[in-house]
């Protein structure tokens, strides 16, 4: 049986009906290709599962860049991860683009286009991910790729890194919930964000394991930014019947949480604890220091960096999922609940009498 032939460029030009030098500017992302025949190309290109393969040396004569995507990078958060891939990326003498989403958690294909200009080494993307067309162009063009916190479910074959948001959010509630706190309340994230929803079934399980029923009315989605944090604490806050926590699903809708206490009067954490997520910087100097999780965002981004390097020089990672490890940071922000503001019966087997510390 004769050996399977290998697709070339000019293989697919002759297929498509197009000049070999316009397979090529449709490798390489340029602008000025028709639609029609760009897509003509990549279906010719994934039909025949061509992906391309760089002369010796040819690439490490290009800048050695990797594309850093996010859907939104205006947090603190954002900055620990860029300081995460710049660990790794630096020593490595690779430099970093970044990317902004405006909010989505899936790129045009115009960022696409310019990524594949750019030829980088790898990308990593930050709770944001690629459309199946968009994956096959990259991996088309020997282009890794990496998800850090991913938006949805990952598909299979694709390096995920992240924490482990159920646990976070289960320890963040049973504390509160140990605290002898039970009208609990928690801000996550977007309803359409992974990590949003696993938090909040870490929440749901810490109930169930303490044997308290949790009102569904106290769950909250919020943005994960100051507004989000605020808005909805105003809300949950000035009912008559309030929550006397409320777990935010990052730091700075905790901020948000604690202006909106200080606006209708209450007192963190005699009238209201609050917890928050990620454990950035600012949380330790803040009045009250917050109680938050520790999400290990430096560590997350390193770890990407280093698959998607890795990738880059034809290694294989061992493991295509890894969720690092998160804690609770107890400081300041929590405390027992002023006696008669618990408002449902003990858990199994618990003392009426809030506990101390």
């Amino acid at each position: 049986m004769p050996a399977a032939t290998r697709t070339t460029i000019a293989g697919i030009a002759a297929e498509v009906g197009v000049s070999v030098p316009t397979v090529s500017k449709v490798l390489n992302g340029r602008p000025d290709v028709a639609p029609s025949t760009r897509a003509l190309v990549e279906e010719s290109i994934a039909r025949h599962g061509y992906q391309r393969r760089e002369a010796k040396g040819k690439r490490r004569s290009a800048p050695r860049l990797v594309e850093l995507v996010f859907h939104e990078y205006g947090a603190p958060w954002a900055v620990e991860i860029i300081r995460g891939v710049e660990a790794v990326a630096g020593p490595a003498r690779v430099g970093v683009v970044l990317s902004e989403l405006g909010g989505e958690h899936r790129p045009r294909q115009e960022w696409l286009d310019d990524v594949l200009a750019r030829r980088p080494l790898g990308v990593i993307l930050v709770l944001s991910d690629l459309g199946e067309e968009q994956r096959r162009q990259l991996e088309t063009r020997s282009i890794p790729f990496v998800v850090v916190d991913t938006a949805g479910e990952p598909p299979a074959g694709v390096p995920t890194v992240g924490s482990a948001n159920w646990n976070g959010g289960l320890v963040a509630t049973r504390h509160l919930l140990g605290l002898g706190h039970r009208r609990v309340a928690i801000i996550s994230g977007p309803s359409d964000v992974m990590c949003s929803r696993a938090r909040i079934d870490g929440y749901r399980s810490a109930f169930d394991e303490a044997g308290v029923p949790y009102d569904p009315d106290l769950v909250r989605y919020g943005n994960f930014f100051v507004e989000g944090g605020y808005q909805h604490g105003r809300e949950l806050l000035s009912r008559p019947n309030r929550p006397t926590a409320i777990f935010a699903g990052s730091d700075f809708q905790a901020l948000g949480v604690l202006r909106a206490a200080r606006e209708l009067g209450l007192h963190v954490p005699e009238d209201l604890s609050v917890v928050g997520y990620d454990d950035l910087p600012v949380t330790e100097w803040i009045g009250p220091a917050l109680t938050t999780v520790r999400q290990p965002l430096l560590e997350m981004a390193s770890t990407a960096t280093r698959i998607v390097l890795s990738l880059a020089e034809g290694e294989q990672p061992s493991n295509l999922r890894i969720d690092l490890a998160t804690e609770l940071v107890v400081r300041e922000s929590t405390a027992p609940p002023a006696r008669g503001k618990s408002t449902a019966p003990p858990a199994h087997g618990e003392s009426t009498t809030p506990p101390v510390g």
